[in-house]
C-alpha cells in the first residue's frame, strides 16, 4: 500500500514507476546524487517517444526498461503497459485512460530524466489514491481506503429479516409439533389409566361380563365365594286366603348390589326328621327356625334372620311409606266387591300407584289356573316397590319398622331389620337392585344350571337338593275335564312332601278318580296320596304303575281341589 519502499539496506531508495499488464507495481531506483526530490505525479500528461512510455521521463528521452513482475524479465520501452499513463501515442491514437485523468497534469512542468535503474520490490502493494509520506515513515491508514468496508448492501437487512422470519417460523412449527406430541401422549396415558381404573372398578363391583350374577358362573366361583352377603328370609302369610310366599333379601356388601330371590313353594327341603318336604309345608309345620335351617342346607347359604310379614302388616307398611308404584301385569278384582262386574281394585299397566290394601291384593292374587310362581313374582314386585319408598337412613327405617308394632323373630331386632332394609333401599333407589326367581324342577329339586347361577353367584352357596328317591314320586293324569286341576293337584302334592310327575291329560273324562300302586310296600304311600288330594280311601287300588313313579293318580270328575 506504500508509494515507495525504503528498506534501509545500504541507503538505496525506490519509487513507484507504474504497473505492468498483470497489474503488478514497477519500481525504479533513485540515484544518490539526485539532489532534489521530485514530485510524484503518476497522472501527469506525457508525450511518448517511440513505442515506450515513461510518465516521468523528459520529452524526447527513451523510456527506461521496465521490469515485468509476472515474467521476471525486464521489458523494453516499446509496448510497456501503463494503465495510468496520460500521454498520447504517436500516430494520434489515445492511450487507455480508465480514470479519465489524461489532462489532469497538463500544467505540470516536465521533470528532467535522471538515469536510474528500475527494480521490483515484491513486498510492495499497488499505489494509493493519495500521496503519502515518502520519507519511509509509517503510513496512516483509513477505513475509506477499503472499498469493501464502505460498500453498503441494501438487501442485507432484508436477508437478515427473512432469515430471522424463516428461523422463527421453523421454530414455531417445531414447538407446535412438540406440544401436539405431548398432548397426544398425555391423552393416551389418561385414557389408559381411565380404562384400567374402569375395568378394576367393574371387576371389584362384579359387573364384568362373565363375573356378574346375571352371567354364567364359569370362572367366578372364587370371586363369588369371597364376597360378603347379608341375607334375611321373608315369609308372607295370607291371613284371609291362606298360603304363604317366601323370598330371600340379599345385600351383597362387596359388589354393592341388592337382590330379592323368590323361592317357589315346591322347593324340596329336608325336614327335621330327615324326611323330604316342601318349602310351603316346612313353613307351616317346622316354623321359622326349622325352615331357615332347611334352606341353609339346600342353598348352602347363611341366613341371619327371619321376617314374618303377615298381610295386615304389609298393608300398614305400604301406607307408612306413602304408597308404592308397580308395573302391574294383571287386573286384580276387589275381594270386598259385592257384585260381579265392578271395577277392579288394581288396574293393569305401567307405574300403577298402589295403596296398602291394593298392594296386599296384588301380592296375594293368583288367577284361576295360574302357577304359584306368578303370584310369587307379584309379591317380589311389591317388596321392591316398598324398598324404593322406604327411608335410606337407618334411623328413619328403624322408626318405620317400630311403628308396625309387629313381633319379630328373636334373632332379628327392630334396629337390625331397619338398618338392613335401609341399605337395600339405597341400592333400590340407585338402580342396583333386581328380583330373581329361583328355578325349581318338577320334582322340587335344583338343577346344576340353577346351582351354578343364582345359588352360587347371588347367594354364594352350593345347591344341595335332597335325594329325590327319599320322596314318594306321584304321577298325575288329568281325566276330570278341567285343565286347571293338574296344577292344583301338583301344588297340593308338593306341599305334602311328594314328588310330582306330569302324567298328561286323558283322552276322555272319567267319573271317578283312582290311585294305583304297584308294590305292596307302597300301599301306605298310596293311601297318604289319596288323603292329601281329598280322595276317598276306596279309590286306592293295586295295579300297573309307570317305572318312574311310585304311585299313579288319575283325576276324575269327582276330584274337588282344595286351596293350597
Amino acid at each position: 500500500m506504500n508509494d515507495r519502499y525504503d528498506p534501509g539496506y545500504g541507503g538505496d531508495q525506490y519509487e513507484l514507476v507504474g504497473y505492468d499488464e498483470y497489474g503488478q507495481p514497477v519500481y525504479r531506483q533513485v540515484q544518490a546524487q539526485q539532489t532534489q526530490q521530485q514530485a510524484y505525479d503518476p497522472y501527469a500528461q506525457q508525450q511518448q517517444q517511440g513505442y515506450g512510455y515513461d510518465p516521468y521521463s523528459a520529452a524526447g528521452q527513451q523510456p527506461a526498461p521496465a521490469y515485468d513482475y509476472g515474467t521476471g524479465r525486464q521489458q523494453s520501452g516499446y509496448g510497456a503497459y501503463d494503465p495510468y499513463a496520460s500521454g498520447q501515442h504517436q500516430g494520434g491514437t489515445a492511450p487507455h485512460d480508465p480514470y479519465g485523468q489524461a489532462t489532469a497534469g497538463a500544467g505540470t512542468a516536465q521533470q528532467p530524466r535522471v538515469a536510474e535503474q528500475t527494480a521490483h520490490i515484491p513486498q510492495q502493494a499497488g499505489p494509493a489514491d493519495d500521496e503519502g509520506v515518502r520519507d519511509g515513515s509509517q503510513r496512516e491508514y483509513h477505513t475509506e481506503q477499503f472499498a469493501f468496508v464502505e460498500e453498503p448492501d441494501d438487501n442485507s437487512e432484508d436477508v437478515i429479516d427473512w432469515l430471522k422470519f424463516t428461523e422463527n417460523r421453523t421454530e414455531r412449527r417445531e414447538e407446535a409439533r412438540r406440544r401436539a406430541r405431548s398432548r397426544i401422549v398425555a391423552l393416551v396415558v389418561v385414557l389408559a389409566l381411565a380404562a384400567v381404573g374402569g375395568v378394576g372398578y367393574l371387576w371389584y363391583a362384579g359387573k364384568l361380563p362373565g363375573l356378574s350374577s346375571d352371567d354364567s358362573a364359569t370362572g367366578t366361583a372364587t370371586a363369588a365365594g369371597a364376597q360378603k352377603r347379608d341375607v334375611i328370609v321373608v315369609h308372607l302369610h295370607d291371613t284371609k286366603g291362606g298360603g304363604t310366599a317366601t323370598a330371600l333379601l340379599v345385600d351383597n356388601t362387596t359388589t354393592k348390589r341388592g337382590t330379592t330371590v323368590l323361592l317357589p313353594n315346591s322347593l324340596a327341603l329336608t325336614s327335621d326328621d330327615g324326611t323330604t318336604t316342601t318349602l310351603a309345608k316346612s313353613v307351616e309345620d317346622d316354623g321359622s327356625d326349622g325352615t331357615r335351617d332347611a334352606l341353609d342346607t339346600v342353598l348352602g347359604t347363611d341366613i341371619q334372620g327371619t321376617w314374618r310379614l303377615d298381610t295386615p302388616y304389609l298393608q300398614n307398611l305400604v301406607d307408612l311409606v306413602g304408597n308404592i308404584d308397580v308395573d302391574t301385569d294383571t287386573a286384580v278384582p276387589d275381594p270386598d266387591a259385592k257384585k260381579k262386574g265392578e271395577a277392579p281394585l288394581v288396574n293393569k299397566g305401567k307405574a300403577q300407584t298402589l295403596s296398602g290394601k291394593m298392594a296386599v291384593a296384588y301380592a296375594t292374587y293368583r288367577a284361576p289356573g295360574e302357577a304359584q310362581n306368578a303370584q310369587l313374582e307379584r309379591f317380589g314386585q311389591v317388596l321392591q316397590g316398598v324398598l324404593r319408598k322406604l327411608s335410606s337412613d337407618p334411623q328413619g327405617a328403624t322408626v318405620t319398622i317400630q311403628t308396625l308394632n309387629q313381633i319379630l323373630d328373636p334373632s332379628l331386632t327392630d334396629k337390625d331389620l331397619g338398618t338392613f332394609l335401609a341399605g337395600l333401599s339405597d341400592l333400590a333407589k340407585g338402580g342396583d337392585y333386581k328380583t330373581d326367581l329361583l328355578p325349581v324342577q318338577g320334582d322340587g329339586t335344583l338343577s346344576a344350571q340353577t346351582g351354578a347361577g343364582i345359588v352360587k353367584n347371588v347367594l354364594g352357596g352350593t345347591a344341595k337338593s335332597p335325594d329325590k328317591d327319599a320322596a314318594v314320586s306321584v304321577s298325575v293324569q288329568n281325566a276330570s275335564g278341567v285343565k286347571d286341576n293338574t296344577e292344583k293337584a301338583r301344588v297340593v302334592l308338593l306341599n305334602g312332601g311328594f314328588t310330582f310327575l306330569e302324567g298328561g291329560t286323558a283322552g276322555s273324562a272319567q267319573a271317578t278318580s283312582k290311585v294305583t300302586y304297584a308294590d305292596a310296600a307302597d300301599k301306605a304311600d298310596a293311601t297318604e296320596v289319596a288323603k292329601t288330594l281329598g280322595l276317598p280311601a276306596s279309590s286306592v287300588t293295586k295295579g300297573r304303575v309307570a317305572a318312574s313313579a311310585d304311585v299313579a293318580v288319575v283325576l276324575g270328575q269327582d276330584y274337588k281341589p282344595s286351596s293350597d
